[in-house]
């Protein structure tokens, strides 16, 4: 082992000196935060009074864009205060629970999003026995179950690092992540490694493969249907196959990022390219989802209508 330090803080070294131009981008950020709580508690609002929205399709929607405040509030307030703080140190406790939001975020993503999926294709597959199938209990069993199964994957995650000695405590990040994290212990990560590379397979397989399997069965299926279930089909999917693709290119880019080097990059794109995953997905999907389903539009038109009578 080499010599290591007792090191009670990381320095997050993504920030740099910006000068002035820490005010425009603290603007731009605290604009970011309040459209992503504005935009995906109205959905939840919506989602809940509008009683015609009391269908799985929306429930599962509505646990997607909690997950999504949940993973934005694990950056934005860190990031608001060090775009105007003077120091960039973050305490070691601070760090591992910002990993652990963070992470906990993604694997929740990622598996509401199979879950979504899963959903499009009882749905349009099996339609007669949606109901018998897609019941309360079930509901309940595929909200929960992603909460739980990314908290105790997390959670042994977070117990293998804090166990570690460090001989440096930079980070070239606006956040931490585990991976670098780990990068700067002195003492044995093997354990470390092996875990990360079984959550992220037991993670990638257990919500891609489903989805993948999904939508080739609904694939299957729109073949050999009426134009009309191919329009309806397409409508609920497109929206659900975009913002899989949009927090899984997010992902890719962070687990580029720390296992090849980019510092030919530019320091701007680097840190766009980091914040992708906890922001686009929460920033746009609301949008997206309000725009493209019909349902959820009528609802929002219909309720604002009442407000603005009231």
């Amino acid at each position: 082992m080499e010599n290591s330090t007792h090191y009670e803080v990381f320095r997050l070294a993504a920030y740099g000196d910006i000068g002035q131009l820490k005010y425009f981008y603290f603007a731009v950020v605290t604009v970011i935060y309040f459209v992503i709580i504005l935009a995906n508690a109205l959905l939840i609002g919506v989602i809940y009074i509008e009683r015609s929205l009391h269908e799985p399709m929306y429930v599962f929607l509505c646990a997607l864009f909690v997950n999504q405040l949940y993973g934005s509030t694990g950056l934005f307030p860190a990031l608001m205060f060090y775009l105007l703080s003077d120091t960039h140190d973050i305490s070691l406790l601070y760090c591992y629970l910002q990993i652990y939001v963070l992470y906990t975020y993604a694997i929740t993503e990622f598996s509401n999003l199979s879950v979504m999926s899963y959903d499009r294709y009882i749905s349009i597959c099996y339609p007669l026995q949606y109901n018998n199938i897609m019941t309360p209990k079930t509901i309940c069993g595929f909200i929960l179950l992603p909460w739980v199964y990314s908290f105790f994957l997390n959670g042994i995650v977070i117990s293998l690092s804090l166990r570690l000695q460090f001989c440096g405590n930079v980070l070239d990040r606006v956040y931490c992540d585990n991976y670098s994290v780990v990068k700067l212990a002195c003492s044995n990560t093997t354990l470390n490694n092996i875990w990360g590379l079984v959550g992220t397979a037991l993670s990638f397989s257990c919500t891609i493969c489903p989805t993948i399997y999904s939508y080739v069965k609904i694939l299957q299926i729109c073949l050999k249907s009426s134009k009309e279930t191919k329009q309806k089909a397409f409508n609920t999917c497109m929206p659900h196959i975009a913002s899989l693709l949009n927090f899984l290119f997010g992902c890719l880019f962070l687990i580029l990022q720390g296992r090849y080097e980019t510092a030919d990059l530019p320091p701007i794109l680097r840190t766009i390219l980091l914040v992708y995953f906890p922001i686009c997905p929460p920033l746009f999907n609301p949008i997206m989802y309000g725009i493209r389903m019909v349902n959820i539009r009528q609802a929002c038109k219909k309720l604002l209508g009442s407000y603005l009578k009231t």
